[in-house]
């Protein structure tokens, strides 16, 4: 059963209707994403959730799964009427960024997993700490865990945001902090890392003690479509400690899966316009004789010529290839103007409709080039009759 967590939504100052989830760390808040939230809405629409048990979310009675963690999220997700979205999770929430990644993939645009794992150790060792949390509470464990979240360094530099992180790991849910303790116990993802289909990134703390670099290179060896980045002088919260780093890191990864899926719904379009005007018949011969080196330009020109311009709505199909008739007539592209002849044929245009284009494009553009046409024409009509 879900539970209605607590969670901000900030709108973004980008056209583009695109939302970025972020879901944090064991003990933490939504507060631990201050420092990316504002600046992401330069590309997108920004949600923070509070997980089960943390903030202002309700604790109900656990243990917990990573399964209930994540059907909350998508819960949120519902709720605003979000079909896929870029999800950014660490540790705790890099495990539901997982899952949800594994078990929903259409819900995924774009993959973040930043100091996370596929499995955090023994499961001894969380059933051990959520019965200690439970017996003593997360203020016995406070001083502990941010010993973790950041390097001596920065502890050194920043004391007040140090305090101020420690105070929200103290004001953690004791059920809260223990049930999700028992659900990082029965975690464990790393047979399931190659059904991640969408582009991640993977971020790791180089001194980071929880989950250090080589947690993150499994990670990145698991999935396909991965890179990995690990950060210098950062421990587990690398969100705050490189605040100014994770941030662009995440805003170029978003970027780029806002590219490719934009480059992805243009051929899509793009083969679907071709189809409609050449054919099946002539665009899979056109697949079939496709070879390493011819393949960007068939990309290229089924994303713009047939993505885009084809697909305006200005002119329909039958002026837009009596148009082209006329131009490939004008410029003298015979072997473009015979495709495009039995094309129109194919769809219905009349031999009369052809033999005024090539009338008009006589006077404008020159008897040779109109002559060539007709008798492209003659040909094409008499094998179009013929079948």
């Amino acid at each position: 059963m879900t539970v209605e967590l607590s969670y901000d939504l900030v709108t973004g100052r980008s056209p583009q209707r695109a939302t970025i989830v972020l879901v944090g760390s064991l003990g933490s808040d939504r507060s631990m994403w201050d420092a990316q939230r504002s600046a992401l809405t330069e590309v997108a629409d920004v949600i923070v959730v509070d997980l089960r048990g943390h903030g202002r979310s309700p604790t109900p009675n656990g243990p917990y799964t990573i399964a209930d963690l994540s059907e909350d999220v998508l819960a949120v997700l519902d709720e605003n009427g979000l079909d896929r979205v870029h999800l950014v999770g660490l540790s705790l929430g890099g495990a539901v960024a997982q899952w949800i990644a594994v078990h929903r993939p259409a819900r995924v645009q774009t993959l973040t997993l930043m100091c996370t794992a596929a499995r955090f150790g023994e499961p001894r060792g969380w059933s051990d700490r959520a019965a200690a949390v439970r017996a003593k509470g997360t203020d016995s464990f406070a001083d502990a865990v941010v010993s973790r979240w950041f390097t001596p360094e920065f502890t050194a530099r920043d004391a007040d945001l140090v305090a101020r992180h420690r105070r929200m790991v103290s004001a953690t849910s004791d059920e809260g902090y223990a049930s999700c303790c028992e659900a990082l116990a029965g975690w464990d993802d790393r047979e399931d890392l190659g059904r991640i289909s969408a582009p991640t990134l993977v971020i790791a703390g180089e001194q980071d003690p929880a989950t250090p670099p080589s947690d993150a290179r499994i990670l990145a060896d698991g999935i396909a479509r991965s890179r990995l980045h690990v950060l210098t002088a950062a421990a587990h919260l690398a969100n705050v400690e490189r605040a100014g780093e994770v941030t662009r890191l995440l805003v170029d990864h978003i970027s780029r899966g806002e590219y490719d899926m934009g480059r992805a719904a243009a051929r899509a379009e793009g083969m679907r316009q071709r189809r409609s005007v050449l054919g099946d018949a002539h665009v899979d011969r056109s697949i079939e004789r496709t070879t390493d080196v011819t393949a960007p330009f068939q990309d290229f020109i089924t994303r713009t010529a047939w993505g885009d311009i084809w697909a305006r709505p200005g002119l329909d199909h039958h002026l837009r290839r009596l148009l082209t008739l006329a131009i490939l007539t004008a410029v003298g592209n015979q072997h473009e103007l015979d495709m495009h002849i039995r094309a129109a044929l194919r769809a219905g245009l009349s031999a009369d409709e052809l033999a005024e284009v090539f009338l008009h494009t006589a006077v404008y553009a020159g008897v040779p080039n109109s002559n060539a046409a007709f008798a492209m024409v003659d040909r094409a009509v008499t094998e179009h009759d013929s079948r």
